[in-house]
C-alpha cells in the first residue's frame, strides 16, 4: 500500500517516519524548494533564525516530549525560561498575572480589586457565562487584566477584534490563574505560570530545522521537494495527485497542507462547502531577523503589547537558545508581525519593516541602530489560524466533506486548529494509531 502526503512541514514529515516505520510505503509531496513548513530556518552571516516564527521545544505532553528528544539526539540543549512582557517601559514577569507587583501600583490596584470583584460576580451567578473569547477574558481575569494586557495583546496577534472570536478554544491552552497566585503576585511573592514551558530545548545548530531534518532522516529519500499539488482526484480505488507535470499514483492520500491550497485542487467541490473554507480565517506572519555585534538581553521571549511600543507582538532572543546561532560576543533578535493580505503591514518593504523593527528596539532601549550588522524579513502567508465566531460551523462542514471522500486532514493548517510543534506531532501520532 502507498500513502501519499501533502505537504512536507512538521507534520507531514512526521507522518511519513511513523508509518514507514509501520511498514507503510509512503511518497511525500511538498511544493516548497526544502521541507519544513512554519519550522524553516535560515543560516547566513554566522546567524541562524527561525524564519516562520521563533520556536523553542516543550510540552505537557511526555510522549511527544520523548519523541522530539530521541530524534533530535545530542543536538540539542535545555535553557530556563526567562519570559516578560514590556509594558509601560517596565518588564513584567510572564504571564502577565504572575508579575503584577511590578505595575504601577493604579494599575496594580485596577488588576487585583477588578479580580477580586469578577471572582465574587462569577461564585454569585451575577455574571453571564461568555459567549466570544472577550467575554471570556473578562470573566476569567477581570476588567484590569483585561484590559491593561489579555485584550490589546490578543487583538495584536490575532490581527481580528476579540469580541468577534470564539472562546471554545482557550480551554487547556489558556489556564486559569489561581486566586491564591493572583494574590501572591500582587504582594510581590514570585509565582511561576505556565510551568510546562519554564524549562524548554532548542537545537544547538541549525535551527528549529534540525528538528525537522532529525525526524525525516528515515524517509529524506521519498520526499519529492517543488511539487506544488494542483489536482487531487480518485481513479477507482486509487488517488492520482498531479502537479501539472507529474503524475502520482497511490492507494491512500494524507492532507497536511492549508485547506485553502487543497480545495483548490479538488473537483466537483459543493458550493457550501467551498463557502465553508472560502470563510474560514488566518493570519500571515512576518518575521524580521536582526543580527547584532554584542550580547543581548537575558530575555528569552518579550511580549509587546501596546501598539504604541510597535506592530510587532513579539520579540525573541535566539541566542540565547544556543550558542551557535550568533557569531561570539554577537546576538540574534526575531520580531514577529501578525497582518494580513492586503492591510498596511502587508504593504510595507523589508527595509520599511527593518527600519521600524530598529526603531521599536531603540525605543525600548534593547539596542542602538548602530549596533545592527546583519538583517533579512521572512513572510509566512499561513501563520495562525483564527477562530472567528462562524468557525465551529465552517471547519465542521468542511472536515465532514473530507470524510466523505475519504481525505484525512492532519496537522495545524490541514486540521485548521492552532497546533503548536507538539499538537502537530500529537495529531500524527494519533492519527496513525486510528489507522493500526
Amino acid at each position: 500500500m502507498t500513502t501519499a502526503i501533502l505537504g512536507g512541514g512538521i507534520t507531514g514529515v512526521t507522518l511519513a517516519r511513523l508509518l514507514h516505520e509501520q511498514g507503510e510505503e509512503v511518497v511525500v509531496l511538498e511544493a516548497g524548494g526544502e521541507i519544513g513548513g512554519l519550522c524553516r530556518s535560515r543560516t547566513e552571516a554566522g546567524f541562524t533564525f527561525d524564519t516562520g516564527g521563533s520556536h523553542i521545544i516543550f510540552s505537557r505532553d511526555a510522549e511527544v516530549l520523548g519523541f522530539i528528544q530521541d530524534v533530535l539526539g545530542q543536538n540539542r540543549d535545555m535553557r530556563n525560561r526567562n519570559t516578560k512582557i514590556f509594558y509601560k517601559h517596565r518588564y513584567v514577569r510572564y504571564p502577565f498575572e504572575n508579575g503584577l507587583a511590578a505595575l504601577p501600583k493604579e494599575d496594580l490596584f485596577f488588576c487585583i480589586n477588578e479580580f477580586i470583584r469578577t471572582l465574587i460576580a462569577r461564585e454569585k451567578k451575577e455574571i453571564p457565562p461568555p459567549e466570544t473569547f472577550r467575554d471570556w477574558i473578562y470573566y476569567t481575569f477581570g476588567k484590569g487584566i483585561a484590559e491593561l494586557y489579555m485584550i490589546p495583546y490578543n487583538e495584536k496577534i490575532w490581527n481580528f477584534p476579540t469580541a468577534e472570536m470564539s472562546k471554545h478554544w482557550v480551554e487547556g491552552r489558556v489556564p486559569s490563574p489561581p486566586v491564591e497566585d493572583i494574590i501572591r503576585s500582587a504582594i510581590g511573592i514570585e509565582t511561576e505560570g505556565y510551568t510546562h514551558q519554564a524549562v524548554f530545548t532548542y537545537p544547538v545548530h541549525g535551527g528549529i530545522e534540525a528538528l525537522v531534518h532529525a525526524i525525516a532522516a528515515p524517509v529524506k529519500d521519498v520526499i519529492i521537494t517543488g511539487f506544488t499539488v494542483t489536482s487531487v482526484g480518485r481513479s477507482g480505488e486509487q488517488w492520482v495527485i498531479s502537479d501539472g507535470r507529474r503524475e502520482i499514483i497511490a492507494d491512500a492520500c494524507i492532507c497536511t497542507i492549508p485547506l485553502q491550497e487543497l480545495f483548490p485542487c479538488l473537483a466537483a467541490v459543493p458550493a457550501r462547502v467551498r463557502a465553508a473554507v472560502d470563510a474560514l480565517r488566518y493570519n500571515a506572519v512576518c518575521c524580521i531577523c536582526i543580527g547584532v555585534k554584542r550580547t543581548v538581553s537575558d530575555i528569552s521571549w518579550l511580549y509587546i503589547p501596546d501598539p504604541a511600543d510597535g506592530l510587532e507582538n513579539r520579540i525573541s532572543f535566539p541566542s540565547n537558545y544556543s550558542v551557535a546561532v550568533a557569531p561570539g560576543e554577537h546576538g540574534a533578535i526575531l520580531a514577529e508581525i501578525t497582518y494580513n493580505e492586503g492591510d498596511a503591514v502587508s504593504r510595507m518593504s523589508d527595509r520599511e519593516l527593518v527600519d521600524h523593527i530598529c526603531n521599536s528596539l531603540g525605543r525600548m532601549e534593547i539596542i542602538s541602530r548602530e549596533d545592527v550588522v546583519f538583517t533579512h524579513v521572512a513572510r509566512n502567508r499561513y501563520a495562525y489560524v483564527v477562530y472567528d465566531l462562524h468557525y465551529p460551523e465552517n471547519i465542521r462542514t468542511v472536515r465532514d466533506y473530507c470524510t466523505s471522500i475519504g481525505l484525512p486532514l492532519v496537522g495545524r493548517f490541514a486540521q485548521f486548529e492552532y497546533l503548536n510543534m507538539d499538537g502537530c506531532i500529537r495529531s500524527v501520532i494519533d492519527f496513525v494509531r486510528s489507522r493500526a
